[in-house]
Protein backbone atom coordinates (compact mmCIF):
# COMPACT_ATOMS: atom_id res chain seq x y z
CA UNK A 1 0.00 0.00 0.00
CA UNK A 2 2.28 2.43 -1.30
CA UNK A 3 0.15 4.90 -1.36
CA UNK A 4 -1.28 4.79 2.04
CA UNK A 5 -1.52 7.55 4.20
CA UNK A 6 0.07 7.87 7.70
CA UNK A 7 -2.29 9.09 10.19
CA UNK A 8 -0.59 11.07 13.72
CA UNK A 9 -2.91 10.79 16.51
CA UNK A 10 -2.76 13.36 19.86
CA UNK A 11 -3.49 10.83 22.10
CA UNK A 12 -3.74 10.57 26.38
CA UNK A 13 -7.24 11.76 26.89
CA UNK A 14 -7.54 9.52 28.19
CA UNK A 15 -5.33 6.97 27.82
CA UNK A 16 -7.97 3.84 27.44
CA UNK A 17 -9.76 6.57 24.38
CA UNK A 18 -6.78 6.34 22.60
CA UNK A 19 -6.31 2.70 22.68
CA UNK A 20 -9.94 2.28 22.48
CA UNK A 21 -10.04 4.68 18.77
CA UNK A 22 -6.30 2.66 17.60
CA UNK A 23 -8.82 -0.73 18.18
CA UNK A 24 -11.47 0.65 16.18
CA UNK A 25 -9.00 1.93 13.48
CA UNK A 26 -7.81 -1.65 13.12
CA UNK A 27 -11.25 -3.31 13.31
CA UNK A 28 -12.79 -0.89 10.68
CA UNK A 29 -9.36 -1.65 8.20
CA UNK A 30 -10.15 -4.58 5.36
CA UNK A 31 -6.77 -6.73 5.60
CA UNK A 32 -5.41 -9.56 4.68
CA UNK A 33 -2.29 -9.19 6.47
CA UNK A 34 0.47 -6.55 8.67
CA UNK A 35 1.00 -4.81 5.89
CA UNK A 36 -2.69 -3.80 4.62
CA UNK A 37 -3.05 -2.16 8.22
CA UNK A 38 -3.08 1.61 8.54
CA UNK A 39 0.57 2.97 9.66
CA UNK A 40 -0.38 5.48 12.90
CA UNK A 41 2.20 7.82 14.83
CA UNK A 42 0.47 8.16 17.92
CA UNK A 43 1.46 10.73 20.90
CA UNK A 44 -0.35 8.99 23.91
CA UNK A 45 0.60 11.90 26.31
CA UNK A 46 -1.29 11.64 29.49
CA UNK A 47 0.22 15.05 30.66
CA UNK A 48 -1.52 17.23 28.69
CA UNK A 49 -2.84 19.98 31.04
CA UNK A 50 -6.66 19.17 31.92
CA UNK A 51 -9.32 20.53 29.54
CA UNK A 52 -12.09 20.83 32.69
CA UNK A 53 -9.88 22.60 34.85
CA UNK A 54 -8.61 25.29 31.83
CA UNK A 55 -12.05 25.66 30.58
CA UNK A 56 -14.61 24.77 33.46
CA UNK A 57 -13.25 25.59 36.91
CA UNK A 58 -10.96 27.93 35.26
CA UNK A 59 -7.83 26.90 38.07
CA UNK A 60 -5.73 25.36 35.22
CA UNK A 61 -3.11 26.32 32.58
CA UNK A 62 -4.32 26.00 28.89
CA UNK A 63 -3.55 22.61 27.14
CA UNK A 64 -3.44 24.68 23.97
CA UNK A 65 0.64 25.11 23.86
CA UNK A 66 0.92 21.22 24.91
CA UNK A 67 -1.71 20.33 21.80
CA UNK A 68 0.29 22.58 19.82
CA UNK A 69 3.75 21.04 20.15
CA UNK A 70 2.63 17.20 20.22
CA UNK A 71 0.81 18.45 16.89
CA UNK A 72 3.59 19.59 15.06
CA UNK A 73 6.09 16.71 16.32
CA UNK A 74 3.09 14.45 14.80
CA UNK A 75 3.37 16.19 11.29
CA UNK A 76 7.21 16.85 11.61
CA UNK A 77 7.25 13.02 11.92
CA UNK A 78 5.70 12.03 9.01
CA UNK A 79 1.83 12.21 9.38
CA UNK A 80 -0.04 12.70 6.65
CA UNK A 81 -3.11 14.21 8.80
CA UNK A 82 -4.30 14.17 12.27
CA UNK A 83 -6.75 13.40 14.61
CA UNK A 84 -8.07 13.75 18.23
CA UNK A 85 -9.82 11.17 20.26
CA UNK A 86 -10.85 13.86 22.68
CA UNK A 87 -13.90 15.66 21.97
CA UNK A 88 -13.80 18.62 25.13
CA UNK A 89 -10.08 19.11 23.31
CA UNK A 90 -11.69 19.90 19.76
CA UNK A 91 -12.44 23.42 21.28
CA UNK A 92 -9.02 24.40 20.56
CA UNK A 93 -9.69 22.95 17.26
CA UNK A 94 -9.22 26.02 15.49
CA UNK A 95 -5.84 26.73 16.47
CA UNK A 96 -4.16 23.39 16.39
CA UNK A 97 -5.36 23.12 12.67
CA UNK A 98 -3.90 26.62 12.19
CA UNK A 99 -1.12 25.52 13.71
CA UNK A 100 0.12 22.93 11.22
CA UNK A 101 0.38 22.56 7.42
CA UNK A 102 -0.79 19.06 7.51
CA UNK A 103 -5.58 18.63 7.69
CA UNK A 104 -6.66 17.67 11.04
CA UNK A 105 -10.17 16.34 11.26
CA UNK A 106 -12.74 17.87 12.89
CA UNK A 107 -14.48 15.23 15.41
CA UNK A 108 -18.04 17.76 15.43
CA UNK A 109 -18.64 17.98 11.61
CA UNK A 110 -17.60 13.98 11.17
CA UNK A 111 -20.05 13.69 13.44
CA UNK A 112 -22.47 16.49 12.38
CA UNK A 113 -22.10 14.78 8.38
CA UNK A 114 -22.80 11.20 9.37
CA UNK A 115 -26.27 12.42 10.95
CA UNK A 116 -27.39 14.19 8.36
CA UNK A 117 -26.78 11.49 6.13
CA UNK A 118 -28.15 8.64 7.80
CA UNK A 119 -31.01 10.69 9.26
CA UNK A 120 -31.51 13.83 7.08
CA UNK A 121 -34.82 13.97 9.13
CA UNK A 122 -33.51 14.36 12.72
CA UNK A 123 -33.82 17.55 14.34
CA UNK A 124 -32.92 16.75 17.77
CA UNK A 125 -30.20 14.77 19.39
CA UNK A 126 -29.11 13.66 22.38
CA UNK A 127 -25.64 14.34 23.65
CA UNK A 128 -24.16 12.05 25.84
CA UNK A 129 -20.50 14.02 27.07
CA UNK A 130 -17.97 15.15 29.59
CA UNK A 131 -19.39 18.36 31.33
CA UNK A 132 -17.39 20.65 29.51
CA UNK A 133 -19.61 20.36 26.36
CA UNK A 134 -23.11 22.04 27.30
CA UNK A 135 -20.80 25.38 28.50
CA UNK A 136 -18.55 25.36 25.44
CA UNK A 137 -21.03 24.66 22.76
CA UNK A 138 -19.02 22.44 21.45
CA UNK A 139 -20.99 21.14 18.81
CA UNK A 140 -24.10 23.41 18.48
CA UNK A 141 -22.38 25.55 15.65
CA UNK A 142 -22.20 21.91 13.27
CA UNK A 143 -25.00 20.72 14.88
CA UNK A 144 -27.07 24.11 14.18
CA UNK A 145 -25.89 24.90 10.55
CA UNK A 146 -27.75 21.47 9.77
CA UNK A 147 -31.06 22.94 11.98
CA UNK A 148 -30.41 20.20 14.83
CA UNK A 149 -31.15 20.81 18.16
CA UNK A 150 -28.90 18.95 20.84
CA UNK A 151 -30.66 18.36 23.90
CA UNK A 152 -28.12 17.68 27.28
CA UNK A 153 -28.93 15.34 30.32
CA UNK A 154 -30.58 17.90 33.62
CA UNK A 155 -28.08 18.44 35.93
CA UNK A 156 -28.15 15.77 38.17
CA UNK A 157 -27.98 12.63 35.71
CA UNK A 158 -25.12 15.06 34.17
CA UNK A 159 -22.52 14.75 37.35
CA UNK A 160 -23.52 11.15 37.42
CA UNK A 161 -22.34 10.66 33.43
CA UNK A 162 -19.17 13.07 34.81
CA UNK A 163 -18.13 10.25 37.81
CA UNK A 164 -18.36 7.58 34.87
CA UNK A 165 -15.97 9.26 32.77
CA UNK A 166 -13.70 9.98 35.49
CA UNK A 167 -13.83 6.48 36.80
CA UNK A 168 -13.24 5.11 33.03
CA UNK A 169 -9.64 7.36 33.39
CA UNK A 170 -8.65 5.94 36.71
CA UNK A 171 -10.07 1.98 35.65
CA UNK A 172 -12.41 1.88 38.14
CA UNK A 173 -15.55 2.35 34.96
CA UNK A 174 -16.66 -1.28 35.90
CA UNK A 175 -16.13 -0.96 39.62
CA UNK A 176 -18.74 1.78 39.22
CA UNK A 177 -21.08 0.62 37.10
CA UNK A 178 -22.80 1.76 34.19
CA UNK A 179 -26.37 2.69 35.12
CA UNK A 180 -25.73 6.65 35.12
CA UNK A 181 -24.99 6.12 31.03
CA UNK A 182 -27.82 3.69 30.54
CA UNK A 183 -30.63 6.19 32.79
CA UNK A 184 -29.16 9.11 30.85
CA UNK A 185 -30.10 7.89 27.78
CA UNK A 186 -33.38 6.58 28.76
CA UNK A 187 -34.13 9.81 30.32
CA UNK A 188 -32.57 11.70 26.70
CA UNK A 189 -35.16 8.71 25.01
CA UNK A 190 -38.30 10.51 26.67
CA UNK A 191 -37.17 14.07 25.57
CA UNK A 192 -38.10 12.97 21.74
CA UNK A 193 -34.71 13.10 20.37
CA UNK A 194 -34.05 11.27 17.33
CA UNK A 195 -30.82 9.61 17.82
CA UNK A 196 -28.23 9.66 20.56
CA UNK A 197 -24.72 10.93 20.43
CA UNK A 198 -21.91 9.43 22.70
CA UNK A 199 -19.18 12.75 22.64
CA UNK A 200 -16.91 11.70 25.08
CA UNK A 201 -14.28 9.13 24.07
CA UNK A 202 -14.55 7.95 27.91
CA UNK A 203 -17.90 6.77 27.15
CA UNK A 204 -16.61 4.73 24.03
CA UNK A 205 -14.49 2.99 25.89
CA UNK A 206 -17.64 1.71 27.82
CA UNK A 207 -20.50 2.34 25.42
CA UNK A 208 -20.89 -1.53 24.54
CA UNK A 209 -23.14 -1.81 27.69
CA UNK A 210 -25.78 0.84 26.35
CA UNK A 211 -28.87 -0.40 25.50
CA UNK A 212 -31.34 1.62 23.69
CA UNK A 213 -33.53 1.36 20.63
CA UNK A 214 -32.49 5.25 19.29
CA UNK A 215 -30.13 4.87 16.69
CA UNK A 216 -26.66 5.86 18.21
CA UNK A 217 -23.75 8.05 16.80
CA UNK A 218 -20.24 7.09 18.80
CA UNK A 219 -17.62 9.88 18.15
CA UNK A 220 -15.03 7.86 18.51
CA UNK A 221 -16.16 5.08 15.48
CA UNK A 222 -17.30 8.06 12.87
CA UNK A 223 -13.97 9.38 13.66
CA UNK A 224 -12.13 5.94 13.11
CA UNK A 225 -14.07 5.32 10.02
CA UNK A 226 -12.69 8.19 8.58
CA UNK A 227 -9.53 7.28 9.41
CA UNK A 228 -9.48 4.30 7.31
CA UNK A 229 -11.28 6.03 4.60
CA UNK A 230 -8.41 8.81 4.19
CA UNK A 231 -5.46 6.68 4.88
CA UNK A 232 -6.54 3.89 2.09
Amino acid sequence: MKSAKVVGVLGGMGPAATVDLMQRVVAATPASDDCDHIHMLVDNNPKVPSRIKALIEKTGPSPLPTLISMAQQLAAQGADFLVMPCNTAHHYYPDLAAAVDVPFLNIMELVSECIEQEQPSASRIGLLASSALPHIRLYEPSMQARGIEIVYPNDRDQSALMELILAVKTNEGEQLGYAALQHCADSLRTSDVDCLVIACTELSVVSQQLKTSLPVYDAADVLAQEVVRRAR
